[in-house]
Formats: C-alpha cells, sequence, structure tokens
C-alpha cells in the first residue's frame, strides 16, 4: 500500500479544508493511506514541510493543496511561482513524488470552489508516480 503525506495550505481555509477531503477520498480510492497531514499557514509554506515528510521512510509521496486567490497586486502570482518551482526542487532532490495540488494564481474566490477537485488529482498523480518509479 502506497502511503502519503499531506500538506495543506490553511490560507483560504474554507476552500482548501474541502481540498483535504477530496485529497483523502481519492487517495483512499487509489488504495493508499494518508499517514501525515500537515497543515502550515499558507502555500508558500509548503515546500518546507513537504520536504520533511518526504524524508521520512514512511512515507512514499506527498501531494501538497491549497488556494492562491488573486488580490491587488501581483503577489499571487510570485507565491504561485515560488512554490511550485520549490515543490519541484523538494521533489527531484529527495527524489520522490511532489505533487501540485495548489491550485492559482490569478483565480478568483468563485474559482477556487471550481478547482477543488484538483486536489483529488493531486493524491491520484503521487499514487500513479510511486506505483511508476
Amino acid at each position: 500500500m502506497t502511503s502519503l503525506g499531506l500538506v495543506v495550505a490553511e490560507f483560504n481555509a474554507p476552500v482548501t479544508e474541502q481540498m483535504e477531503e477530496a485529497a483523502v477520498e481519492a487517495a483512499e480510492s487509489a488504495g493508499a493511506e494518508v499517514v501525515e497531514t500537515v497543515h502550515v499557514p499558507g502555500a508558500y509554506d509548503s515546500p518546507l514541510a513537504a520536504d520533511r515528510l518526504v524524508r521520512r521512510d514512511d512515507v512514499d509521496a506527498v501531494a501538497v493543496v491549497g488556494a492562491i486567490v488573486t488580490g491587488d497586486t501581483k503577489h499571487d502570482e510570485v507565491i504561485g511561482h515560488a512554490t511550485a518551482q520549490k515543490l519541484t526542487d523538494v521533489s527531484l532532490e529527495r527524489d520522490k513524488p511532489v505533487t501540485l495540488g495548489v491550485t492559482g494564481p490569478g483565480m478568483s474566490s468563485a474559482e477556487a470552489y471550481e478547482r477543488i477537485e484538483n486536489a483529488a488529482s493531486a493524491a491520484e498523480g503521487a499514487v500513479k508516480l510511486v506505483e511508476e518509479l
């Protein structure tokens, strides 16, 4: 059985709480178990948590979920790009799958709700990568 770590960004919690539920359900449907969930303040904070989880012997992969909603500045773009790059770095440096279920940047709150299922895709992708690799 594949063992997953899950990182959940709490910023935009009404959305990310539902994302967490979708990721856990998808993992279970794929025959995996979420052995640890780490909640972080925001998506930008997720790479450190993902790194800690992938270093564990009992974690085969990590799925990261969060929602980056646009604001009045380009801050959401900076957060989105930095988060995606660092999560990629963690995956490559630790040689374990880290999947990106963080939606945004450039989306409204309504769009964030429409993309909750991206969390399920991240969990499913993590399981598939473990099986393939």
